[in-house]
């Protein structure tokens, strides 16, 4: 008689999702015993499975986690062992695998091939025999969390020793994903000689990790994939971006996993997926609401289906749809989002009658919970978003909304109540904030505050020790701090209106250093091309304003890379840092420049004037740039001196700078050139941290068509959507 074997998993606590209900009920209604290990309460186990502390395996407060991905993944890489090693007999699964049919093997080696060509073991399905040799080799692996995984490649090999050599070692939770996962496993399955007890690809993975989306599409085709040996089969929690992202934290209509759900009564809007390490979804955004009831729900203009169909689950409370257009009009018949929207929700549970259209003023009701999501403080203006709260949002109420800097939106909320930051993203070179919004218990209409003018702002700034100075279209501002002078150029323009602290560029990050600052800003696009900032340049130079400072440094990007590159002769041998600079704007030198024609008519002549040729006095010039953006690229190529050191990042475009901080390494690059640190070495190594950003893969991806190099684009477009995904190239890739 076949041998049905009990299997065993964990969850360190907090709620399940629907997908992790699914499957731990899919093992109870198969039949087969499961136990649920956890070290916290758990509200929703599905009833028929067995609860255990797992404590009983490991008694440990260090829920060791791979730190680059947020995840607990390396923790359960760690528990999976060691509860097989205590419970013989028993298989290891992972909260992402559904009992497709009950596990009934004879032998205690339970484990699969992941992937075709019968090389790398995956371990969500991991059973192995209580005293075997390979699990004894893998317990002693585990014990040192510093040691060089003997299966990386060689060159990551090479580079953890040298760390630990210089006493620094590469801490696991610091290593590649699977470091005590599916690497290890294969490595010692691999060592030991046991290929031949692995099940085939189809027993447990035949949705490889690369098809994983197959579960997201219609039931009918995916079911031709498996086979009579399947038996667990893993759904692959990856697949929670795709869902939270662009399904509302449920399964699509018709797909296999909802062909699923309802095989074993299983109801998502109670349990959505709310988020993927540290990306909160917008069905989770209810979890961050300090509410213990909402009676109603509201979302302004349509954007947060995912949010509404959560709260449903979560209070019952009714749902208002507020049909508002972009200027603050209310349409008079309804806008095209109102049907597809009221249609997600019924289709999910939520009764007809509890979702209520608003598309006029006078039917506003006060909610518990708004939402104003990619609406009106991003990317429209705030004003129309007043008559909305002053009718639709109760005294003590929630708004979760995304504010754009610069938006006004801040100002408007804070007299009605209190902000709370919840996340931030970057969308086209602007920051935008998603925050919590606690309405006051008495909610009072929008009062204009009279807001300080930059003269007050930068006196204030500037104390007794340091010095503001106006004249016309420009201004200075020098605070005093240490040795260290950064000498940065700006636009006004841009400080006051589009940054919520109203202060230059650099300046918060100058700052943190305690260095001292001189400040140049222009009331707009100027190009700083004027005598009076001439003629104070030439006064801090005579005057011997720069002799005190160890190190100065002129600092800017784009118009402000120019000022610091043209104006680096007041004080020569002091160094430079420009992104994406100009040279000069004069049409005789440049003729190739077709941007900035508000400046052209300017003078550019003069000892402040050519950049390329002025800032050869300076000490080394550091300019950062794209190759691939020719105007840029015809600037940087001016900049000729034996002085100048040209750093190169291509494909992130003119605003590189931006793209830099999306990607974390804008501030250490900064801070090392600024420091007269940075190498060409290290900059290049932080660059690689490129090949995860999404812009610079669509600019990749998109060179390699251009090219006439279809292949290159597809293989390029199956590695990115194998590592996290692109949006804009998993829908090329569609097209291809």
């Amino acid at each position: 008689m076949a041998r049905i074997r009990e299997v065993g998993t964990v969850w360190i606590g907090g709620s399940l999702s629907w997908m992790e209900q699914l499957c731990l009920k899919s093992f109870v209604d198969q039949g087969q015993k499961i136990t649920l290990f956890s070290y916290a309460d758990i509200p929703n186990v599905p009833e028929g499975v067995i609860c255990r502390d797992g404590r009983d395996i490991l008694d440990t407060d260090d829920f060791i986690k791979y730190e680059k991905k947020d995840s607990f993944a390396l923790f359960a890489d760690y528990f999976r062992i060691h509860m097989i090693a205590q419970n013989p007999g028993m298989i290891w699964v992972d909260t992402d695998v559904y009992c497709h049919r009950p596990m009934a093997y004879d032998s205690d080696y339970v484990l699969g091939f992941e992937l075709p060509g019968e090389h790398r073991v995956n371990n969500a399905v991991l059973g192995l025999p209580a005293d075997c040799a390979m699990l004894a080799d893998m317990l002693d692996f585990m014990q040192d969390r510093h040691a060089v995984p003997p299966f990386l490649k060689q060159s990551l090999q090479e580079e953890y020793r040298a760390a630990a050599a210089a006493g620094a070692p590469v801490h696991v939770s610091q290593q590649p994903w699977g470091v005590w996962g599916p690497l290890m496993v294969t490595h010692f399955a691999h060592k030991h000689q046991i290929l031949d007890k692995v099940q085939p690809l189809d027993a447990f993975y035949p949705i490889t990790f690369p098809d994983r989306l197959k579960f997201l599409r219609p039931a009918g085709k995916l079911e031709k994939l498996l086979s009579p040996r399947t038996t667990a089969l893993h759904l692959w929690a990856s697949n929670k971006r795709e869902l939270g992202r662009r399904h509302g934290g449920v399964p699509p209509e018709g797909s296999y996993l909802a062909a699923l759900l309802a095989r074993h009564d299983i109801q998502p809007e109670t349990a959505p997926i709310t988020g993927r390490g540290r990306h909160v979804f917008d069905a989770g955004l209810v979890g961050l609401v300090p509410l213990d009831a909402v009676g109603r729900f509201a979302d302004i203009g349509g954007t947060a289906q995912a949010t509404a169909l959560a709260a449903w689950g979560k209070w019952g409370c009714a749902i208002d749809l507020i049909d508002i257009d972009p200027k603050g009009g209310w349409p008079e018949t309804p806008s095209d989002w109102v049907a597809p929207y009221r249609q997600f929700l019924t289709d999910n549970g939520v009764p007809f009658d509890r979702i209520r259209v608003v598309a006029k003023p006078e039917d506003l009701v006060p909610a518990q919970l708004v939402t104003n999501l990619s609406g009106f403080g991003d990317v429209h203006k705030i004003g129309p978003l007043d008559v909305v709260l002053n009718r639709g949002l109760a005294p003590s109420g929630c708004l979760i909304t995304d504010i754009r800097k610069g938006s006004g939106a801040y100002p408007f909320l804070r007299p009605r109540g209190t902000v709370a930051q919840l996340s931030s993203r970057n969308e086209g070179g602007k920051d935008i904030h998603r925050v919590l919004f606690t309405a006051s218990d008495v909610i009072v209409p929008m009062v204009a505050q009279a807001e300080e003018s930059w003269a007050e702002i930068a006196a204030g700034l500037a104390g007794k020790d340091g010095f503001y100075r106006e004249g016309g279209e420009h201004a200075m501002l020098f605070i005093k701090r240490s040795d260290t002078l950064v000498v940065t150029f700006d636009n006004l323009d841009i400080a006051m209106e589009k940054r919520d602290d109203k202060r230059p560029w650099g300046f918060a990050f100058i700052e943190k250093q305690g260095w001292s600052m001189l400040g140049v800003t222009a009331a707009g696009w100027t190009w700083f091309r004027d005598p009076w900032v001439y003629a104070q340049f030439d006064d801090l130079k005579e005057n011997g304003f720069f002799k005190p400072f160890k190190r100065v440094v002129f600092y800017g990007a784009s118009m402000g890379a120019y000022g610091a590159c043209a104006f680096a002769p007041a004080c020569p041998g002091a160094d430079v840092v420009a992104i994406s600079p100009q040279s000069t704007l004069d049409k005789t030198l440049v003729p190739f420049e077709t941007r900035y024609k508000t400046a052209w008519g300017r003078d550019f002549s003069g000892p402040y004037g050519d950049a390329a040729h002025v800032s050869a006095t300076a000490g080394r010039v550091t300019l950062i740039y794209d190759p691939y953006e020719p105007l840029d690229a015809g600037h940087v190529n001016r900049f000729t001196a034996a002085n100048v050191v040209k750093l190169r990042a291509p494909l992130l475009g003119h605003r590189l700078g931006s793209s830099l901080q999306q990607m974390g390494i804008l501030s250490p690059i900064v801070l090392a050139a600024l420091n007269g640190t940075l190498s060409e070495a290290e900059f290049y190594q932080k660059l690689r941290a490129r090949k995860g950003f999404a812009r610079y893969q669509k600019e990749l991806f998109k060179r390699a068509l251009d090219k006439g190099h279809p292949e290159l684009a597809r293989r390029m477009g199956r590695w990115v959507l194998t590592h996290g995904g692109n949006r804009h190239i998993r829908k090329a890739m569609e097209k291809m």
